[in-house]
């Protein structure tokens, strides 16, 4: 579902599924040797990128989270829960110090690359944002699940960002 080259150009990462959930493999181009294969999604892997110097993998799936590997382990460092739906995409700063991810929610998360703290939220409103629907009477729990799909608020029931 997503390939993406290490800065160096020596290696190849590609994301997809597998029977046991979301895979992400590691490949060494010029030999097209497997270096590292790594299942921890529960689902597809849809987006991976690399950090500047080549020693971590950020991967995204459509259990909406990204994790951080570090690639010569093949170690999990980091997991954050990131996007209700699928990660479509990620991209590292001309820098180097800060990641993008977008999702199926509309928004587009920015996250330091190094800590893996969220740092900025990129999203239009929706049509109902923050709309409190706490307490309102005779809406279905499908018509509630819809506005706050639409950004309406009800208790804690709030999106992550």
């Amino acid at each position: 579902m997503s390939v993406a080259w290490s800065p160096d150009g020596r290696r190849l990462a590609s994301g997809g599924g597998g029977r046991e959930g979301g895979e992400l493999f590691v490949w060494e181009a010029h030999s097209r040797e497997q270096v590292r294969s790594l299942v921890s999604h529960s689902g597809v892997v849809f987006a991976v990128a690399w950090s500047p110097g080549g020693e971590i993998l950020i991967s995204g799936g459509n259990d909406g989270k990204l994790r951080w590997w570090e690639v010569e382990s093949g170690q999990c460092v980091r997991v954050r829960v990131a996007h209700h739906g699928m990660v479509q995409a990620l991209k590292v700063s001309p820098d180097g110090g800060i990641l993008a991810s977008c999702g199926d929610d509309g928004a587009v998360l920015l996250w330091d690359l190094n800590s893996g703290e969220r740092l900025q939220i990129l999203r239009h409103d929706r049509p109902y944002e923050r709309l409190d629907i706490t307490g309102i009477q005779d809406l279905t729990e499908a018509q509630k699940a819809s506005l706050r799909a639409l950004g309406a608020v009800e208790d804690d029931k709030v999106a992550p960002w």
